[in-house]
């Protein structure tokens, strides 16, 4: 079996190397590291509805780098700061998800940087 690292390369926020990477595949599983709103080592402005879109949008753009599709996700874990949050990201994460629905686990949480979600998902392709 082998494994594959995608983006252990990249720098986050102050261009710091980051400790991790952005996903891990391994016999047909693909582990994503938890996304942000983040861009250009940046959380983007905006409220709820901008930032979950975005970080939906950079963990769709990892599994399509490493070769996967929304189609593919078998669970996702969100962390929102503020519960109040709940619904409108729903709305936001159906229009990714909807055709798809994966598991899903959805806490809140304090962040480790100034955003309101996170996102993380794993997906499954068999490999020919």
């Amino acid at each position: 079996m082998s494994i594959i690292r995608y983006g252990a390369e990249k720098a986050g926020a102050g261009g710091q190397r980051l400790p991790f990477a952005r996903a891990v595949e391994a016999d047909g599983w693909l582990h994503v590291s938890g996304q942000v709103a983040m861009e250009d080592g940046e959380i983007i402005t905006g409220g709820i509805v901008e930032q979950s879109h975005k970080a939906i949008q950079n963990l769709i753009a990892i599994l399509h780098e490493a070769g996967y599709g929304v189609e593919d996700v078998v669970r996702c874990g969100v962390w929102l700061d503020d519960p109040r949050d709940f619904w409108s990201f729903n709305r936001i994460y159906q229009g990714y998800f909807g055709e798809h629905p994966p598991a899903r686990a959805c806490v809140q949480a304090s962040m480790m940087v100034d955003c309101k979600v996170e996102i993380d998902c794993i997906a499954y392709k068999r490999k020919v």
